[in-house]
């Protein structure tokens, strides 16, 4: 059987996205490859260019094993390291620091010879699961609503069997797995005699804002706020497709306060909450996993499901657990209690008010 190296990966990837990895540096600052992106709030020191493919390894290194994530964090590249993984696929860029448990990603990666790839916007669009999975089939796809570059919208028709809201819910439902991911909760809530646990897959499951189950759907918008996508677009969407019946948020969500939920009230449009960005493995990390198991046969390739948990801190960890963390804080990080100077604001209104 044929040995993969590091460099395959990227011959895979590229084959997957239609040759659109940055496979070499010098079009990281030429703007010769349209999917080098650069991200920014505008909040100082925070911005983040995307790099499509090899991010930090050797490529001429065997690969044995291969691990699909959405987002690298130290957890990712402590359980890639004592897993046996050679190098990690990230769907989101990835970023000094903030990938990697607040220290540098060449020395930590160096530590445990581990490759790092990021895709993110080279694969957006290449398939059209995400409609899939909310039961529509695209008849129109914008990737720059208003001019911005990943502000991405679909306009689609139900397919077979989703006629009305509830249908749609039960969709979303099935295919994020919800039941499965409540009972493991339900039974972590057992195991640790405490109802207060919460875990994202299960807190944001699918959820009608406006309309009932009963209520016919034939026609959707499919946006995706956290894109920026905003009640103005909403209109102007609207009104080239009037159409339209039914508003689909998904990977991010909102509230039912939140303008776009408001604008649709008015335009008498439903409004329903698809899958949440914290499980984007199913949507984006399945389809992926299975087209690299196909072009590296041989590769052992797994995949990471990401979870966050809550719980109340008072009954966090074991007993020796919270007694460590209330001696701590007190001995340690609570000296100064009775002496800590107010805030540089309260000082200078109490002085004016003198």
């Amino acid at each position: 059987m044929r040995t993969f190296r590091i460099n395959d990966v990227t011959l895979a990837l590229n084959t997957i996205t239609g040759g659109r990895l940055s496979q070499y540096w010098d079009q990281i600052y030429s703007g010769s490859n349209p999917y080098i992106v650069m991200k920014s709030s505008g909040l100082p020191g925070k911005a983040i260019m995307e790099t499509p493919g090899m991010v930090y390894g050797d490529p001429g290194r065997p690969l044995k094993k291969l691990a699909v994530v959405m987002t690298l964090t130290e957890q990712v590249i402590e359980l890639a390291a004592q897993t046996g993984v050679d190098a990690v696929i990230a769907h989101h860029p990835v970023a000094d620091a903030a990938s990697s448990g607040g220290v540098l990603l060449k020395t930590y990666l160096d530590l445990y010879d581990l490759t790092v790839f990021e895709l993110h916007e080279v694969f957006h669009g290449l398939h059209p699961g995400m409609a899939y999975i909310h039961g529509h089939t695209p008849f129109v796809t914008e990737t720059q609503c208003s001019g911005v570059q990943g502000r991405i919208y679909h306009v689609g028709k139900t397919i077979d069997g989703v006629q009305t809201l509830g249908d749609l819910l039960d969709r979303i439902l099935r295919f994020s797995d919800w039941q499965t991911e409540n009972r493991l909760l339900q039974m972590e809530k057992v195991l640790r005699g405490l109802d207060s646990i919460e875990e994202t897959s299960v807190a944001v499951g699918g959820e009608i804002l406006l309309g009932q189950r009963e209520d016919p759907v034939q026609t959707v918008l499919h946006i995706f706020p956290h894109t920026g996508f905003d009640e103005n677009d909403l209109v102007h969407v609207f009104s080239r497709y009037p159409e339209i019946d039914t508003v689909i948020a998904s990977v991010s969500r909102v509230r039912k306060t939140h303008p776009l939920v408001k604008k649709s009230s008015e335009l008498g449009l439903r409004f329903i909450l698809g899958s949440s960005h914290a499980i984007e493995i199913l949507e984006n990390g399945i389809p992926l996993a299975n087209a690299l198991s196909e072009l590296l046969p041989g590769v052992e390739v797994v995949l990471f499901r990401q979870k966050v948990f809550s719980y109340p801190l008072h009954a966090f960890g074991s007993d020796v657990l919270r007694q460590y963390g209330e001696k701590i804080s007190r001995d340690n990080l609570l000296l100064h209690r009775d002496t800590h100077q107010q805030p540089v604001g309260q000082e200078e209104e109490h002085s004016e008010e003198n």
